[in-house]
């Protein structure tokens, strides 16, 4: 969610701790974050004014400080302090800096075995700690789980209560949270510890695979699951199922006690280092570096963790509340005048490249293998594959964005709330933006799927990105510039162009111009710095042609393939279609190559080079594809990579792969679904989609 700046009503301190912003906020309570004169950062919950009057609500608010205090383990979030302040009771809780569980399997991907069997002996020995102290937990669950540089943490006492007692909250219902509480308890019947070992396996299960072992569409489909259904482990290692499996059965008595489960779980040696080396690891420092520069005065300076790409405040929210906003848990960038939600983005991973093939050693006209697919895991027809250094991003079968690793194709991230027909797009390599459903702009690590940032909440489409700014379409018809490092509103202007049921406008950002192409067929350069329009052209494309820029020019499709120099609009040159079965079609999306161009009109396929001095290019060659005036055309953009271009078939049947300097056929390649091909390419690879499905493909050296 987007970081909160305190607001009117709400309070500059709690006891010792000065207010520094708002962490969360629910149905109870809302979470600050605070600061002692020691400099000792805490999550401070607060009970809302209006529900202070309430006394069972308060009741149950101060007994949850009382339940935290009674655990003395270490794998529990330390309870620093709880008072009534104002008739309104708070807690304050250490501050724990590292993700939760869930944010790491989402952002990593599920945990290899011997990580699993430390997370699990962990939990378990917490469990019993917890347990020890007369205490059941009863909300565990991936999401109260803090990963830190020394192990789990368990958070959230909201609903924990002693083992003889039931919890009631204001409406007479007991709290579950759907998928990890135990059968007994969704049924309101008594809890006991073996309950919590319940939650543990399902929370073992999710850190194993990366997904819930109880799922269906609706809540009460899962809860029937957790009664009467089988667990689903088939994506947890074989090893682990024969562990996870017996604290997963219906029977509490069937269930083994937390000792039992770390003994049984008993990790190898070194297998801690989940949290200690790799990418989790480094991302719970960054978390710690933030956390010192939140603790320090004001007037101390704090040595940055090591160089960005670009100058900024030091300052990222680092933590996650220890304590849930009436019972819930996340990580929040925090704000401040003096704070950057972007400082800890990670610079842009290197692209591995793909080994190129040897032609002579290729079999004539026969495809090469894949390098991985293709897999049936995108939406049929959905925006274009976005290669990002190491991932590839495609909107996700089941909806919202998921991204592929470029070298087998294995699943990296997913951000399930985003709207991918909505548009996605590349910061510099290292963020990947997209809107959610609410209409609100989210920015991940490229590499990862770590949230960054939110802002908006009236977006529509995102259109395009440079090195510093996301370009946007606001419901209001409002066209909009975001800074992506800063998170602040460049610009607003009215559209371009008007709204149109067949689609949104398609753009392309370089050269200092915001280059949008409007489904009127109207052209119009913006200067991304300001806004303003500097030049603008009408009558090409009303087919939702894309525009490309390449060596100071920009290409666009339509009636004409045309020319023009990107900063100025000044005219270089036009080739008229002979598409005569649809001249309105005419070219499809072109390609730029530095300063050429390859492009599909009708039939035929074009390469064009931009001489100087003349209105007329250079043809570097031609493709004729089909039989001629068979067709009318296609969309689809080609794909120029290594010494292949790969071109789509008129007819949307294959793709025709024609070496960079011969010019002849090498291959064809078929997907047996329906609709056109998308075509895209990075670093020696290939990318081939085509009604859901998507494979990798090698190419020829040049």
């Amino acid at each position: 969610m987007t970081p909160q700046p305190l607001a009117v009503g709400d309070p500059l301190r709690l006891g010792p701790y000065r207010l520094l912003g708002i962490l969360g906020e629910g149905g109870m309570g809302k979470v600050y974050v605070g600061r002692d004169g020691a400099g000792t950062t805490a999550a401070v919950k607060v009970l809302r004014p209006e529900l202070a009057h309430d006394r069972h609500l308060a009741q149950r608010f101060v007994r949850e400080a009382d339940m935290a205090r009674a655990v003395t383990s270490k794998g529990v979030a330390r309870v620093l302090g709880a008072q009534t302040e104002g008739g309104r009771p708070w807690i304050a809780a250490e501050f724990l800096a590292g993700p939760t569980l869930d944010e790491a399997v989402r952002a990593y991907g599920p945990m290899d075995g011997p990580a699993v069997r430390a997370l699990a002996a962990r939990l378990a020995r917490t469990l019993h700690d917890i347990h020890a102290a007369g205490l059941v937990h009863r909300d565990l669950k991936p999401a109260n789980i803090v990963l830190t540089s020394t192990g789990p943490r368990i958070i959230d006492f909201g609903i924990a209560r002693p083992e003889h007692g039931l919890t009631l909250t204001t409406t007479g219902q007991i709290p579950v949270t759907p998928g990890y509480g135990a059968p007994e308890q969704v049924l309101g019947q008594r809890v006991g510890p073996a309950s919590d070992v319940f939650s543990l396996g399902a929370v073992l299960a999710y850190a194993a695979s990366g997904r819930r072992t109880f799922d269906a569409a609706h809540v009460a489909a899962v809860q029937y699951e957790v009664v009467h259904g089988t667990p689903d482990l088939s994506q947890v290692p074989p090893e682990l199922q024969t562990l996870i499996g017996p604290c997963l059965a219906k029977d509490p008595a069937l269930r083994p006690a937390p000792p039992q489960v770390a003994e049984a779980f008993a990790p190898p040696g070194g297998a801690d280092r989940a949290w200690r080396k790799g990418a989790l690891a480094q991302d719970i420092r960054r978390r710690e570096e933030a956390t010192k520069r939140l603790t320090a005065p004001e007037d101390t300076a704090v040595p940055a963790a090591g160089p960005t790409r670009r100058r900024f405040l030091t300052l990222t929210a680092a933590g996650v509340a220890v304590l849930g906003a009436g019972g819930g848990g996340g990580a929040w960038w925090l704000t401040r005048p003096d704070a950057s939600p972007t400082a800890g983005v990670p610079a842009a991973v290197a692209a591995p490249e793909a080994a190129l093939i040897s032609l002579i050693d290729s079999e004539p006209d026969k495809a090469p293998e894949t390098l991985w697919g293709p897999l049936d895991v995108a939406a049929p027809n959905g925006c274009l594959p976005l290669p990002v250094r190491d991932v590839l991003i495609v909107p996700a079968k089941t909806g919202g964005l998921l991204a592929l690793s470029v070298t087998d194709g294995k699943e990296r991230w997913r951000a399930k709330d985003v709207d991918a027909d909505a548009g996605y797009v590349s910061v510099a390599d290292r963020l990947v933006v997209g809107v959610d459903r609410n209409g609100l702009l989210n920015a991940f690590v490229a590499s990862t799927g770590v949230p960054v940032w939110q802002t908006g909440g009236d977006i529509d489409d995102v259109l395009a990105a440079d090195d510093t700014h996301v370009y946007v379409v606001a419901k209001n018809d409002e066209l909009r510039a975001v800074d992506a490092w800063t998170v602040r509103t460049a610009w607003t202007r009215p559209m371009t162009s008007p709204r149109s049921t067949a689609g949104p406008a398609r753009a392309v950002a370089g050269g200092k111009r915001l280059v949008v192409h409007g489904r009127d067929g109207h052209v119009d350069a913006v200067d991304s710095a300001s806004g303003e329009t500097v030049w603008k052209i009408k009558g090409q494309g009303t087919h939702g042609e894309a525009p490309a820029i390449g060596g100071g020019t920009v290409f666009l499709g339509g009636p004409n393939l045309m020319a023009r120099r990107v900063d100025d609009g000044g005219f270089l040159w036009k080739e008229e279609t002979t598409n005569f079965g649809d001249r309105e079609l005419g070219w499809g999306s072109p390609t730029a190559d530095g300063g050429s161009v390859v492009a599909v009109d009708g039939y035929r396929a074009y390469s064009y080079t931009t001489l100087p001095d003349t209105d007329r290019p250079s043809t570097d060659w031609m493709e004729t594809m089909g039989d001629v005036g068979s067709t009318t055309g296609t969309r689809t953009a080609p794909a120029v990579e290594g010494g292949t271009v790969w071109l789509p078939e008129p007819d949307d049947s294959a793709v025709r792969v024609v070496n960079r300097t011969t010019h002849i056929t090498l291959f064809t390649v078929r997907m047996q679904r329906e609709g056109p091909y998308q075509l895209v390419s990075d670093a020696h690879r290939v990318f081939v989609a085509r009604g859901g499905r998507i494979a990798a493909l090698p190419v020829y050296g040049a």
